[in-house]
C-alpha cells in the first residue's frame, strides 16, 4: 500500500482568468504533520478546499487515499469527507448549541448511535482537550483558546484519518497557541492520523511540523523539514521565514504608473 495519503500532481487552479495555483506538486505521507505556508492570498486555503473536493482543479489531479477527488460525485465526496476532520480559523462553533451538542453534531450527522454511546464519545473527546467540565457552556461563554479546543474535539470526534487545520493558532495568546500545538501533535500520534496545517507562524511551524511546503508566486518554492528550510538560501524562502519587507514578494500590488492614474 502507498505510504502517501495525499498527492497533488501538476495541479493548477484559477478563479476565472486569475491564476491562483500553477503546476503544484505536493505529497503528504501517512502519519505526518505537514505545514503549508506562504504569504497571505497565495492559495493555501484553496489547497485545503481542493483536497476536500469543495473546489475542482483547472488542470491536474488531487488524490486522497489513492482516489481522485476531482472525479468524485456528490455521494462519493460525502463518504470521503466522513473520514476528514476540519478545524477552521475561528472554530466555527454553532452559537445556539452548547459545548456538548457542538461536539456531538458530526456523530448525529454520520451515524445512528444511541444517545448513551454519543455521550461517552463526546465526553472522551472533551476530556482529551481538557474541557469535559465545560459541557454545558455556550460558545459565548468560552475564551478564544477554549473555543478552539472545543472545535478540535468536534473535528476529531469521529476519529478521522485526516485532519485539516486552517490557521488553528490565529488570534490565540501564547498559552493558548502552545496548547493547540501540543493537542495537534498528541492527537495525530495517539489516533495515527495525518495532519495538514495552514499557518503563517514560522516558529509554530518549527515546533509542530514534520515537513513543510512554502508557496509563493502561484507555485511551491520550497519544501523540506523545518531544519532544511532554515538552511535554504532561496530568497523567496528566506524573505518569508525572516519576515523581510523587501524581496521577491513585492510590497506593491501590480499597478500602472501613479502619475497616469492621478491624471486620468
Amino acid at each position: 500500500m502507498s505510504k502517501n495519503l495525499i498527492q497533488l500532481d501538476n495541479l493548477s487552479f484559477s478563479w476565472g482568468e486569475k491564476a491562483i495555483l500553477n503546476n503544484v506538486n505536493l505529497t503528504i505521507k501517512k502519519g505526518s504533520v505537514v505545514a503549508i505556508m506562504g504569504p497571505s492570498g497565495v492559495g493555501k486555503t484553496t489547497i485545503l478546499r481542493l483536497i476536500t473536493g469543495q473546489l475542482r482543479p483547472t488542470s491536474g489531479t488531487v488524490e486522497v487515499a489513492g482516489k481522485c477527488v476531482s472525479n468524485m460525485n456528490h455521494k462519493q465526496l460525502y463518504k470521503m469527507r466522513r473520514n476528514i476532520g476540519v478545524l477552521l480559523q475561528n472554530g466555527a462553533l454553532f452559537t445556539d448549541l452548547n459545548v456538548f451538542e457542538n461536539v456531538a453534531v458530526p456523530i448525529r450527522e454520520h451515524s445512528n448511535l444511541p444517545e448513551a454511546l454519543i455521550r461517552r464519545l463526546v465526553l472522551i473527546k472533551l476530556q482529551a482537550v481538557g474541557l469535559r467540565g465545560a459541557v454545558e457552556l455556550m460558545p459565548s461563554e468560552l475564551s478564544g483558546g477554549m473555543a478552539r479546543r472545543v472545535a478540535l474535539a468536534r473535528a476529531a470526534v469521529l476519529d478521522p484519518s485526516l485532519m485539516l487545520y486552517d490557521e488553528p493558532l490565529a488570534g490565540l495568546d501564547p498559552i493558548g497557541a502552545s496548547t493547540i500545538i501540543r493537542l495537534i501533535r498528541d492527537t495525530n500520534e495517539a489516533m495515527e492520523m495525518t495532519s495538514v496545517v495552514i499557518t503563517h507562524s514560522v516558529e509554530d511551524m518549527m515546533q509542530l511540523a514534520d515537513y513543510a511546503y512554502i508557496i509563493a508566486s502561484k507555485q511551491i518554492v520550497g519544501h523540506g523539514t523545518p531544519a532544511e528550510l532554515r538552511e535554504n538560501t532561496d530568497p523567496r524562502i528566506t524573505q518569508f521565514l525572516n519576515g523581510e519587507i523587501d524581496g521577491p514578494v513585492p510590497f506593491h500590488y501590480p499597478a500602472g504608473e501613479l502619475n497616469q492614474d492621478l491624471l486620468a
